[in-house]
C-alpha cells in the first residue's frame, strides 16, 4: 500500500487522455500508472469485452480461472498491495460496486436525471441536495448521474457525517469508495483543489422524516455549506431528488431503541422487522434527479459585515429552491412505481 503525501505537498496529477461526448478533453486525474482515469479504464473494458451467446454453456475452466483471479486479488489486498488517494479513495475497490450501482440507477429505480448542463465540466462546484429514504441511497444516486449521464463524466466527493465514520467498519469503506467526513476544512480543501462536492443540509432529519412529512425539506441548520461556498468562491447547484422517500416508507421511529443503541433512528417500515432481512430491501420506486441552475457566489461582493445576512438569504434561497422543484415534478409524476 503507497503511503499518503508528506503534509504540505500536493501529489502531480496526469491528466486522463479519455475524449468525451463533446468531443473535448477529459479533466479528470488518470490513475496511477495508466493513461486513462478509472470511470474510462471501466468503460473502455466492457467495450471491449465480448458479447455473450444466446445459450453459454458451463464452463468449469473459466470458473477456475475466475476464483484464481479472486483468490489473487484478495491476496494482494491482505498484503496492503493498492494504492488510496490523499482522501483515502481507493479506484479499483469502488470499481466493484459499479455493477450493483449501475443495476439500481439503470434497471432497479430506472433514473432519470434533468439539468445535468448545469454541473460544470470543470472545476469546483457544491451540489446541495434533499435528503429522504432512511438509508443514503439518494447520495449513491447522485453521484451515478454525473458519472453516467453527465457528457463530462466526473468523480462527486459527498460530505458524509462524523456519526457514519464512527461505527466500525463504516468510516474506511466510505473512504475507499470515494467519500469524506464532512467538516468545513475537508469542503473548503476538496473545493480549493476543484473537486465537485455534494452536502446534505437537512443532515438525520432529512433521512429520518416521517412518511407523512414525506417531500417536505427539514431545517437547512445555520447554512454552513453557504459559508464555504462563500470562502471558495464556489457555484452552489441545487439537486431535488423525487422517488427516494418511498423506497423505505418510514412510519415509526423507535427513539428509546435508537437512543440505547447510540444511533440517529430505528425505523419501523410496512416490510421491516416485519419480513426480516428481505425488508431491507428498497422498494422499486421511479425516481428522479434535477440539478438546477447554478447560483453564482463567485460574482457576489459584500462587506465581511454583511455575511451572517448573506448566508440565512442565500441558505433560504438554495432550500426554496430544491423544495420548488420538487414540487414541479410530483405534479407531473403520475405513478410511485412507474413512468
Amino acid at each position: 500500500m503507497t503511503s499518503n503525501p508528506r503534509p504540505g505537498t500536493k501529489p502531480e496529477k496526469v491528466q486522463c487522455k479519455a475524449v468525451t461526448k463533446k468531443g473535448v478533453r477529459c479533466r479528470n486525474a488518470a490513475k496511477s500508472g495508466e493513461a486513462f482515469c478509472a470511470m474510462h479504464l471501466s468503460m473502455q473494458k466492457e467495450e471491449r469485452r465480448p458479447a455473450k451467446e444466446p445459450e453459454e454453456r458451463f464452463d468449469a475452466k473459466d470458473l477456475a480461472e475466475s476464483l484464481a483471479e479472486m483468490q489473487a486479488w484478495m491476496k494482494k489486498r491482505l498484503r496492503g498491495d493498492y494504492e488510496v488517494d490523499e482522501w483515502g479513495f481507493d479506484e479499483e475497490f469502488a470499481e466493484l460496486f459499479m455493477p450493483l450501482m449501475k443495476f439500481l440507477y439503470h434497471k432497479y429505480w430506472r433514473v432519470t436525471a434533468t439539468g445535468l448542463e448545469n454541473v460544470p465540466a470543470e472545476g469546483r462546484a457544491l451540489l446541495v441536495a434533499n435528503h429522504s429514504g432512511v438509508l443514503p441511497w439518494d447520495g449513491a444516486m447522485i453521484i451515478m448521474a454525473v458519472r453516467e449521464d453527465h457528457p463530462q463524466p466526473r468523480q462527486v466527493r459527498a460530505l458524509v457525517l462524523s456519526l457514519f465514520f464512527s461505527l466500525p467498519f463504516t468510516g474506511t469503506m466510505l473512504q475507499r469508495i470515494g467519500h469524506v467526513q464532512a467538516s468545513p476544512a475537508n469542503s473548503e480543501r476538496l473545493l480549493n483543489e476543484d473537486e465537485l462536492c455534494l452536502v446534505f443540509p437537512e443532515g438525520v432529519k432529512g433521512i429520518g422524516k416521517p412518511f407523512s412529512r414525506r417531500y417536505q425539506l427539514a431545517r437547512f441548520g445555520r447554512g454552513g455549506f453557504v459559508r464555504v461556498a462563500l470562502k471558495t468562491r464556489s457555484p452552489i447547484i441545487p439537486v431535488s431528488v423525487v422517488g427516494a422517500e418511498e423506497i423505505y416508507p418510514l412510519l415509526v421511529n423507535l427513539r428509546p431503541l435508537a437512543s440505547l443503541l447510540g444511533v440517529p433512528y430505528v425505523p419501523i417500515t410496512p416490510t421491516f422487522p416485519l419480513l426480516g432481512p428481505l425488508g431491507a430491501v428498497p422498494l422499486p420506486t421511479k425516481w428522479y434527479i434535477h440539478f438546477g441552475e447554478p447560483i453564482n457566489i463567485q460574482d457576489m461582493t459584500y462587506r465581511p459585515s454583511e455575511e451572517p445576512l448573506l448566508v440565512t438569504k442565500i441558505s433560504n434561497q438554495v432550500r426554496d429552491t430544491i423544495q420548488r422543484q420538487i414540487y414541479e415534478r410530483l405534479k407531473t409524476r403520475r405513478s410511485v412505481f412507474f413512468e
